[in-house]
């Protein structure tokens, strides 16, 4: 048999062994007692630094963690489908960003929306909570938020699962020209910038992508991130924190040093349709991680909300192959 064969075999057998894994879950629950069936989803809030960060919670507090971070424009709210099928093995975790869902969104004029910034909150959120050691979930601005994370504390980071979140310049597709000119000169190109960044157009382009079949993606997902990118204040924090997003892009170099000498156990998981992060990024993460696995599936760039079950068992069975991490 060819090789086009084998490749067209283990693109037909990825949703059968996803089900298998979530399979395996669910005997592995129903095998414990009543206390390790499926946990409600709980939303919360706790002060940090001065704010209220909201965030949603499942499982055994004394289970191992997974810090679910976000990307943008959605919140906590995009990690439901892992929250409620992951939650009767693992303590599930998932916080809004300050500017983001529930959580306080000061004034831009009063709060440096930086990367830095987020990445510091959600670092004392951790203390807050109580967590020493997690599995970082990524996906988009939930990259750069994990990447600091992982470098100021590495001993607390037990595995990456990178979701459509970049750390490489191959990872930036060609709408990323535009808005480099905005980070080039910001007074120059901000408000065109504004204009296509935070339109419901551009909202709705980020769920639908290159995907075959728009038909099957609920519109409420877009018409909902557009409520709130119009939220008073909302396109001042937005701004300010997308320009800061050349930050992060200055700091791929030194994040691949970090990957190469470090080689988290990691896995990639890659929707094909993303219009904004190229596939490509695949392969670059690899280069600095050789070991990571890797999965491409027919998904956008919230995969998750495209292929629950799928992803959902896919992580299962990435995080039954950690060991066990003792405080």
């Amino acid at each position: 048999m060819n090789r086009g064969f084998f490749e067209r075999f283990k693109q037909r057998s990825r949703p059968l062994l996803a089900g298998l894994f979530l399979l395996t879950g669910a005997l592995f629950a129903e095998s414990g007692s009543a206390a390790t069936q499926t946990s409600a989803v709980h939303y919360r809030s706790v002060q940090v630094d001065g704010l209220s960060i909201f965030y949603r919670e499942s499982g055994p507090a004394d289970a191992p963690t997974l810090l679910l971070l976000h990307g943008f424009p959605s919140s906590s709210r995009m990690y439901e489908p892992l929250l409620t099928r992951l939650s009767s093995q693992y303590h599930v975790i998932a916080p809004d960003y300050p500017g983001f869902g529930h959580s306080d969104a000061p004034a831009a004029s009063t709060f440096a929306y930086t990367f830095d910034h987020l990445a510091n909150v959600i670092e004392h959120f951790t203390d807050t909570l109580g967590l020493k050691h997690y599995a970082l979930y990524m996906q988009d601005y939930g990259g750069p938020v994990g990447m600091r994370l992982a470098v100021a504390h590495p001993e607390r980071v037990q595995a990456f699962i990178v979701q459509n979140a970049v750390s490489h310049e191959e990872g930036l597709g060609p709408l990323w020209a535009k808005r480099r000119e905005f980070w080039a000169n910001r007074a120059a190109n901000e408000q065109s910038l504004r204009a296509v960044f935070l339109s419901l157009e551009t909202t709705k382009q980020r769920h639908i992508g290159s995907n075959p079949h728009p038909e099957l993606i609920d519109p409420d997902r877009w018409t909902d991130e557009y409520a709130f990118l119009t939220r008073p204040g909302e396109p001042d924090i937005q701004t300010d924190l997308f320009y800061d997003y050349r930050n992060n892009v200055a700091s791929y170099p030194a994040w691949g040093a970090w990957l190469r000498a470090h080689q988290p156990r990691t896995l990639i998981i890659w929707g094909r349709y993303d219009p904004s992060f190229q596939v490509d990024e695949v392969a670059a993460f690899q280069r600095d991680v050789p070991k990571a696995e890797t999965h491409i599936l027919d998904a956008g760039h919230f995969a998750l909300q495209d292929a629950p079950d799928e992803i959902a068992g896919l992580v299962s069975a990435f995080l039954h192959t950690l060991p066990t991490q003792a405080d």
